[in-house]
């Protein structure tokens, strides 16, 4: 079996939506690091050194490679990435290998074989 890495950055306002999201698509769980900060095309606004931007999480998923692209779509979809600038990214990396997955293959087999 071969694994995905989704890397989501997002308003932290919109996590638990997009876990959710993913969940309901074929994830098996996640990992949010809190409090990340980041910069698009515009500059973040400040008042007296402090920025005004929405504080963001980073959300990291492990997730089977037919599973990765549709759960993709729903978390962009759910946090709005596309609806303006500053919503938030995600991208998907190859996993050249793993541990600590294997009491999710069983799962994943049966779930993977329904969708291809």
């Amino acid at each position: 079996m071969h694994f995905k890495l989704l890397l989501v950055f997002v308003e932290d306002t919109k996590t638990e939506e997009v876990m959710k999201a993913a969940r309901d698509a074929g994830a098996t769980g996640a990992t949010v690091i809190g409090n990340a900060r980041g910069e698009g095309l515009n500059k973040s606004r400040t008042f007296f050194g402090l920025s005004l931007d929405a504080q963001r999480d980073v959300v990291l998923f492990i997730v089977e490679e037919h599973l990765s692209r549709p759960i993709l779509e729903d978390i962009a979809q759910v946090a709005g990435f596309d609806d303006e600038p500053g919503r938030g990214i995600a991208v998907q990396l190859d996993v050249e290998d793993a541990v600590g997955v294997a009491h999710q293959i069983e799962k994943l087999h049966n779930v993977v074989e329904e969708k291809v």
